[in-house]
Parts: structure tokens; sequence; C-alpha cells
């Protein structure tokens, strides 16, 4: 027989939220959606499970060994449940708002659901809340959307953030435009920050990819490194594009910390230009990553995602809430009263023999007592 203990078991990567901090959480995310829509970003809500193809598709596809993957009875097709929301962005875009202005300035949140979860963060089931910024592809837009991850962690308490800025592409046109045979060894060596190996893989080529390894660190001093190196072709252009986002953000968040490592690229694949990651000193991981890539239609577009779960890491705990316990006999417009004033009011429905007792059992840290909330002992 199984016991109660032993069906309550969860999925590895998969747990309960409970009190306080399903409520902490819930008010962090409304405080964020709220601080995006003070930027002109307009909420959406995506379905939580989608046809495969429709999901894995174009961007999607990095996301296809994360997704788990069900036939729906209706249809008999096969359906995705969503490992990463901002794809579905993507996709209502395209579709449902095809005919809408651009720029979009979307923003979202919900949780998503992976095969594996990671080291670091070893949940399955994340909660994201994200913006995307779809049809532009001016630079001033890459600004915007570092601006407002900094402005709206920041507007629910994180502060002393560092964001860190890359060009996953960079690498990849340099291999191309050098003709570099052995890529992969290379782009392997640049990843580990091997500088030997990274030597031996570029042949010829050592002195600049050494000097492209070397130029990662603060934005000024990575920006100067970058622009005295003698690129050309597209190359170029990508080291140019992020001089001029690193301009914008600094006039848009002059006190914002920014650092560059232009050859950073794993987990920015399926991006096609400025990519930045967020972190706050003394927390583990990221608090969410963005940047630029291409949406449905092949339009150009750029935005962030945070992981919730590591966001909450880098705030204080939640506040103790104000909760009044109220005798029996406490008339329901003391409590309607007490409620519209900000309390969580918890009416008694029989008589306690202690009252305070009752109280404290109950979680409370008043109990109402000659007409107002009096708090315990």
């Amino acid at each position: 027989m199984t016991s109660s203990l032993e069906s309550a078991l969860l999925p590895a990567g998969l747990r309960d939220v409970l009190p306080p901090e399903a409520a902490h959480e819930a008010a962090i995310v409304e405080a964020l959606i709220a601080r995006f829509a003070a930027h002109g970003y307009e909420r959406v809500r995506p379905p939580l499970v989608e046809f495969e193809e429709s999901l894995l598709g174009g961007a999607g596809a990095a996301t296809a060994g994360q997704t788990f993957r069900l036939m729906d009875p209706v249809s008999q097709r096969m359906m995705g449940v969503r490992a990463d929301i901002t794809v579905q962005i993507a996709r209502i875009a395209a579709s449902r708002l095809l005919k809408a202005a651009r720029p979009l300035r979307l923003s979202y949140a919900g949780a998503v659901l992976r095969v594996r979860g990671t080291p670091i963060m070893p949940e399955r089931e994340l909660r994201q809340v994200g913006v995307e910024f779809v049809g532009s592809a001016a630079p001033g837009a890459d600004a915007e959307v570092v601006a407002l991850a900094a402005d709206s962690l920041g507007a629910v308490g994180v502060t002393k953030l560092s964001i860190d800025l890359n060009l996953p592409r960079l690498v990849p046109l340099l291999v191309e435009q050098l003709g570099i045979r052995d890529a992969a060894t290379l782009r392997d060596a640049l990843d580990h920050k091997d500088a030997a190996r990274v030597a031996e893989a570029a042949g010829v080529h050592r002195t600049l990819f050494g000097a492209l390894l070397a130029a990662a660190g603060p934005a000024p001093e990575a920006m100067r490194a970058l622009s005295a190196l003698a690129l050309g072709g597209r190359a170029a252009q990508e080291i140019s594009r992020l001089e001029a986002v690193v301009g914008l953000i600094a006039e848009a968040a002059p006190e914002l910390s920014l650092t560059i490592d232009p050859v950073e690229h794993r987990g920015f694949e399926y991006h096609t230009g400025v990519g930045f990651s967020i972190f706050v000193a003394g927390v583990r991981g990221e608090l969410g990553r963005g940047g630029r890539y291409i949406a449905g239609a092949g339009e150009p577009a750029t935005g962030f995602t945070f992981a919730m779960a590591t966001v909450l890491r880098a705030l204080p705990p939640p506040l103790a809430a104000r909760r009044v316990y109220l005798p029996m006999g406490v008339p329901a417009a003391e409590a309607r009263r007490l409620r519209a004033e900000g309390w969580a009011a918890l009416a008694a429905i029989e008589p306690a023999s202690d009252i305070a007792a009752e109280a404290r059992r109950l979680g409370c840290s008043h109990v109402y007592r000659a007409g107002r909330p009096a708090a315990l002992d």
C-alpha cells in the first residue's frame, strides 16, 4: 500500500511552491510586468502546449532537445510542452499580430517545462518573465531592452547588476572569413577560455584569436581592444554595432556595469547579433539573458527572459504578512475595514479557549482586541 508521503513525491526537478514564497513570487512577477507596461510593452499569454511544428520551427529548433512531446488525442498530431516562451512570442508576432504596427513591444510571464535541468539550475519547471521587441534592426532596440532589463530588476529591489554583452556571430564569421578548417576545436577552446588550445587551433591566426580572448572585460577597455583589431567585412560590422549599442546603453543607464565577452556563445546559438547575460554578485547563475534573433517571417527582433528562481535568490526574503486573527463575534464590517487597509484578516469559525494561542497557531502576527489589531508578544 502506498503511503501518503510516497504519493506526494514529485518527479526530479519539480517542486511545490508554498507560502509565503508563492505569494512573494507572484507579487514580483506582477511588479515586473507593470514595469514593462510603463515602457509600452503589452502583455500576451501563449498556451502551455502547441503543435510540435510551430513550437520547434525556426529559432525554436534550439529547444528541441529540451521539449517534452505528447500526442494530441483530438487531432492525432504531435504536440510539445514549451521549453521557452520566446519562440511563442515570435509565432504570435508573425501570425496573430502580423498586421500590427511595428515595432511590436510585447511582454509575457509563464511556466516552462524542460526535459533536463542543469548543475547550476536543476529545476525543470521554470517561471519565465520577459519582453520581446519585434520589427526593428536599429541598435536603439538592443540598447532599449538591456536598459529595460536593468530598470525593471532595480524596480523590484535587485541592485548592483552586471550585464555581460557578447557577439555570438563574431567567431563564426571570422572562421568563415579566414577559412579556418577545424572550427569545432577552436570553438571549444574559446568556450573554455584555454589560451594555449586557442593558439594551437587558430594556427596562423593565433594572434587575432588570442587578442579576442584577451579583450574580455569592462566595456570601455574591451571596446578599445576590439576597435584596435584589423577586422574586415561582416566581422568588423559586428564590432561597430556593438560599439553603437554600448554607447546608447551608457546614455540610457550610465550607472549600469557593462562587461564584454566577444567570444562567448554558449546558450546563444540561435542569436544573430548582440546578446547579453545578467548577473548579480553573490548570486549563483544568471538572472536572465537576451539578445538579437530572427523572429517569424524573417523579422529582426531582440528581447530578454528572466529566470525567476534566480531573480528571487537575488532579493531579500519576503516580509512577514500582516495577519490578524478575528475572534468570534467581531462584526463583518470590521473585517471588511481591516482587509481594505491591507490586513489579512482570519475570522474564527468557532470559539477558542486561548485566543492568542489560536492566533499564533494560524500564523497571525496580530489579534483583534478593543477595536484594533494588537501585536502578539
